[in-house]
């Protein structure tokens, strides 16, 4: 006889595998976020210490040179704040991908649990029901 529990358990093991995998997808994101947060850190503080480092008297030209290439910086961290913002929606996406395909898991889990509870107070009726007839049929001799 094969129990509802058993025939769940392929579903079960596909729940576990897809959860497994969206938290293997949570965790790489969550690098390139800390990474992306890192490369922001680094250009923002390059800013700083490059504008600071221009007080010194200068050419025109040189001058000029300084500043285009802050603002190249400054393009940079743009880009690097909209990629940082990516991120963090990504993040954001795969976070509820994973708590679904853990949702799904947990119930899976749950309806197997309740079923294999069902079938062991099957059983122990069962058991209880032939023990009552033996008890019967002793008497009866």
């Amino acid at each position: 006889m094969n129990s509802r529990a058993k025939q769940l358990e392929p579903a079960v093991e596909q729940a576990r595998q897809r959860s497994e995998d969206a938290l293997a997808q949570l965790a790489a994101q969550q690098q390139l976020l800390a990474r992306a947060e890192h490369q922001l850190a680094e250009l923002q503080r390059y800013r700083l210490e490059y504008a600071a480092a221009g007080d010194v008297a200068q050419s025109v030209t040189a001058l000029l040179n300084r500043q285009q290439f802050v603002e190249r910086i400054d393009r940079a961290i743009v880009q690097q704040r909209a990629e940082l913002d990516r991120q963090h929606r990504q993040l954001a996406r795969l976070r509820e991908q994973w708590r679904r395909a853990h949702a799904r898991e947990s119930a899976l889990d749950s309806v197997v649990l309740q079923h294999r509870e069902e079938e062991r107070r099957a059983a122990d009726r069962h058991e209880q029901a032939e023990l009552d007839e033996r008890m019967q049929y002793r008497r009866l001799r």
